[in-house]
C-alpha cells in the first residue's frame, strides 16, 4: 500500500493505445492493490490458479513485494478460498550482498512454489549496479541451484527478452543478459532444474509487433524467441519451457498473424506439452481479454505450410488444454481432477457466481442493502 511509483502505470497506457484499444478501467495505483487483484484475476477472469511475483530494482522506492509479502497474500488468498488459488514465487538475486541467505531463508520459512530471477537485474531501466548476470555462470548461480534442487524446488523462472527496439544503444552493457545464450548449458548440467523462460524469450516491447511480423515473413525466424524454441534440439534437453506472459499481450489483439507464429514457434521447438500460459496481469487489466484471445487463436494455413507449424485447434484442444493449464499443473504438482472439485465450491467460487448472477456489477446483495424510496 505504500507503493508510490506511478510511473509503473505507463504500462497500461501504453497497452491501451497499441494493443487493445478497449482495455478500460480507472489509470491509478488501487488497480494493483490486493482488492483489485482479487477481482480481476478470479473474479473477472477464467483463471482458476494464479502465480503472484516481483522484481528486483535498484532503486527500492520501485520495490513491488517483498518475497514475504508474496507469501502472505497466498497465506490470506488461499484460506480465505479454502482452496490453493495463489502460488507463490520467491525472487533470488544473484551477485546482490546475502543473497544466498535470502534464499535459505526462502527455502526454511517462506516455502515457494517457484523461484523468480531476472539475468538483467533491474527489469525498467539499464542496471547501474551491475546487477545483471548468466544463468550458466558456475561460480555464482551454480550453488542456488544446488539448494533448490536439495530443497525439491525445482522450477526456476527466468525474465528473458523484453527489451526496447534500440536495445544496443539504451542497453549498451545489458542488453545481451536479456538473450538466452547462457540456458543451453545450464539447463545440460541441471536437469532436474525446470526452466522456464518467461515471456518466451521475445526481445520487442512497447513497440508494434508489425515490424518482428515481416521479419519472421522474410526470415522464419523471431528474435530470441526461436533462440529459445532451438534450445531443446540443439542441447539435447527436455527441461526448458516458455512462457507468454506480456510477449503475447503485445500481439494477442494488434497482430494476431505474429500471435500465431510466436506461439507457433515455441509449439514447434519446444513442443505443447513445453509452452506456459502466462499475462503479466494485472499490468493490462483482467487477463481475458488474452484468455479470450488465444481460444480464438489459429495458425494460418499459408504459415503451417511454410513453417511445418501444427494446428492449434479448437479452445478444449489438447494443445491449448496445455497451454491454459495442464503443463503448469504439473509443474506445481496440481491435481486437475482435485483441483477442479475445490475451485468450483470454494469462496471464490462463490462470490465469482454472486458476481456474475448480478450481471457482472456491484450489487446490493454485494455491497449492502439500501432502502427503497417509497415516494
Amino acid at each position: 500500500d505504500d507503493f508510490k511509483q506511478e510511473g509503473l502505470l505507463d504500462l497500461a497506457k501504453y497497452a491501451k493505445a497499441n494493443w487493445n484499444p478497449k482495455l478500460w478501467g480507472e489509470n491509478n495505483l488501487a488497480r494493483y492493490k490486493f482488492e483489485n487483484y482479487v477481482k480481476e484475476i478470479f473474479v473477472d477472469s477464467d483463471t482458476k490458479v494464479a502465480l503472484l511475483s516481483a522484481a528486483p530494482f535498484d532503486d527500492p522506492s520501485w520495490d513491488l513485494l517483498t518475497n514475504d509479502q508474496i507469501v502472505a497474500a497466498r497465506t490470506s488468498i488461499n484460506k480465505f478460498a479454502g482452496s490453493r488459488r495463489l502460488l507463490a514465487h520467491s525472487v533470488f538475486t544473484p551477485k546482490k550482498q546475502g543473497w544466498l541467505d535470502e534464499v535459505d531463508r526462502a527455502i526454511a520459512a517462506l516455502k515457494p512454489d517457484s523461484w523468480k530471477g531476472y539475468t538483467i537485474g533491474d527489469p525498467l531501466f539499464p542496471s547501474k549496479l551491475e546487477s545483471y548476470w548468466w544463468l550458466d555462470a558456475e561460480k555464482v548461480v551454480y550453488p542456488f541451484y544446488e539448494k533448490a534442487v536439495k530443497a525439491g524446488i525445482t522450477t526456476v523462472c527466468i525474465h528473458k527478452g523484453l527489451l526496447p527496439a534500440d536495445y544496443e544503444t539504451t542497453w549498451p552493457k545489458v542488453w545481451e543478459y536479456a538473450t538466452v545464450r547462457d540456458l543451453g548449458k545450464a539447463a545440460k548440467d541441471w536437469a532436474k532444474i525446470n526452466f522456464i523462460m518467461y515471456h518466451g524469450a521475445l526481445r520487442n516491447f512497447l513497440e508494434k509487433p508489425d515490424a518482428a511480423l515481416a521479419e519472421f515473413e522474410q526470415t522464419g525466424r523471431i528474435k530470441w524467441a526461436t533462440d529459445l524454441a532451438e534450445i531443446p534440439a540443439k542441447q539435447g534437453v527436455k527441461n526448458v519451457y516458455g512462457e507468454i506472459g506480456t510477449a503475447f499481450a503485445t500481439c494477442a489483439v494488434a497482430s494476431p498473424r505474429f500471435a500465431a507464429a510466436f506461439i507457433g514457434t515455441l509449439v514447434k521447438g519446444l513442443g505443447h506439452d513445453h509452452v506456459i500460459w502466462g499475462t503479466d496481469s494485472l499490468w493490462y487489466g483482467s487477463p481475458q481479454w488474452q484468455i479470450e484471445a488465444m481460444r480464438r487463436l489459429e495458425i494460418p494455413e499459408d504459415m503451417q505450410k511454410k513453417h511445418g507449424f501444427k494446428p492449434l485447434g479448437p479452445p478444449e484442444s489438447p494443445v491449448k488444454r496445455a497451454i491454459f493449464g495442464g503443463n503448469t499443473a504439473r509443474l506445481y504438482g496440481l491435481k486437475p481432477k482435485l483441483a477442479q472439485r475445490d475451485l468450483t465450491s470454494d469462496k471464490i467460487a462463490a462470490m465469482k457466481a454472486e458476481y456474475l448472477a448480478a450481471g457482472g456489477q456491484p450489487t446490493n446483495a454485494r455491497y449492502g442493502y439500501i432502502a427503497r424510496s417509497r415516494a
